[in-house]
């Protein structure tokens, strides 16, 4: 391990600079061909460690999904491991604009240098490490890397299911939790319904009587749904969005509420979704109808989980750097390839803050440990 740590000490500057330009190379979900533009930049970065293959998305909504093979030292190589990473960002294009990529104060600063780029630059060093050390890698090696994943995932789910199912275990490169980089080793399974509720127009002046507001009814819907939370099971749901109503002198006739769901566990899903195919009209002028269910799973911890986990913090005290678990909210494509059966390490990648946000940043002094903690995960997986 301290091979590899004097390595990616001495690759510092040259890892900073490939954050870099990956983040300068703006990639929102909703731009494919600017999130192509980064798949045909890492393919071209790493030409030398790796041979790349992509994937079309249906119906050109998305980007294109990569795949890199990693040409590493090593005979007789068993199974495979999968790193899994996403290429898109919540960023629109023109945000390094006013959100410029630039080191200060111990950081670099920029859109998408914490989730997720950083943790790309780190796999593809962590690979060069290997190779340039002459490690011998037990298994093959692959990194995915998908174009859609801010977005739900929804072109690219069945092609990272497909490789978790060939690979032995599964490298999350999303940011580690808080400024200690704790990696995650359970995620809570993340669903989103949507409550059309249908009333009876009406003018609110002349006609009140005759009117059935979809509003008022939505509000009685919104306090039954808020019981369904449950913070000692892990449960919560929020109502996050409601849209209803014209004017405020005609009695509204349909509204919409948004519901966001967390869940630590998958049978808790189904119990929930049950509640929410319950739900019935208080008014029995008024109907209501529900959509949605859950979109990602849970990532539950396993033994599996956590005798890799258990070898990750191995790994960090022989560097002399404290590596820490933790669970979130929060989901990733690692929800999907843990629902597998896979053991699933999370949080692998960038520690800083800022996620999403305006202050998105990585902490330079911990790009060095992360990148040997990757190769050291690959040359001594379980």
């Amino acid at each position: 391990m301290t091979n590899f740590l004097s390595y990616a000490h001495e690759k510092q500057a040259e890892i900073v600079a490939f954050i870099s330009e990956l983040a300068a190379c703006e990639s929102p979900s909703d731009a494919p061909q600017a999130v192509d533009r980064l798949v045909d930049l890492l393919i071209e970065r790493t030409a030398d460690v790796a041979s790349a293959k992509t994937f079309e998305a249906e119906g050109h909504k998305f980007g294109k999904t990569l795949r890199l093979e990693f040409n590493l030292p090593g005979e007789g190589k068993q199974g495979r491991l999968l790193a899994l990473g996403h290429a898109d960002t919540v960023w629109p294009i023109g945000t390094v604009k006013r959100m410029p990529v630039n080191v200060a104060d111990g950081r670099l600063w920029g859109p998408g240098v914490l989730d997720m780029k950083s943790g790309l630059a780190f796999f593809v060093f962590a690979m060069r490490a290997l190779r340039d050390l002459n490690v011998s890698a037990p298994h093959e090696v692959a990194l995915l890397v998908v174009s859609d994943e801010e977005v739900g995932s929804t072109s690219s789910r069945a092609i990272t299911e497909e490789e978790a199912k060939r690979s032995k275990c599964v490298l999350v490169l999303e940011p580690g939790t808080g400024f200690a980089g704790k990696l995650k080793t359970s995620r809570k399974g993340v669903g989103e319904y949507t409550v059309f509720v249908k009333g009876k127009g009406a003018h609110a002046g002349v006609d009140f009587t005759n009117g059935a507001s979809a509003i008022v009814e939505a509000a009685r819907q919104i306090s039954e749904i808020a019981k369904f939370t449950d913070l000692p099971r892990g449960i919560t749901v929020n109502p996050g969005v409601i849209s209803g109503g014209t004017r405020s002198n005609v009695i509204a006739d349909t509204t919409e509420v948004h519901v966001d769901i967390r869940v630590s566990r998958l049978p808790d899903a189904a119990e929930l979704d049950a509640k929410f195919r319950a739900l019935k009209a208080v008014d029995e002028r008024c109907s209501v109808h529900v959509e949605g269910g859950l979109n990602r799973p849970p990532m539950e911890r396993t033994p599996e989980i956590a005798a890799w986990y258990l070898k990750a913090r191995a790994l960090g005290e022989a560097m002399g750097v404290l590596v820490e678990e933790s669970s979130t909210g929060g989901g990733s494509d690692g929800n999907f390839t843990a629902a597998l059966g896979i053991p699933t390490l999370d949080g692998l990648g960038g520690v800083g803050e800022g996620a999403h946000a305006p202050n998105e940043s990585i902490l330079l002094d911990r790009v060095a440990d992360r990148v040997a903690l990757l190769a050291g995960l690959v040359a001594e997986s379980l």
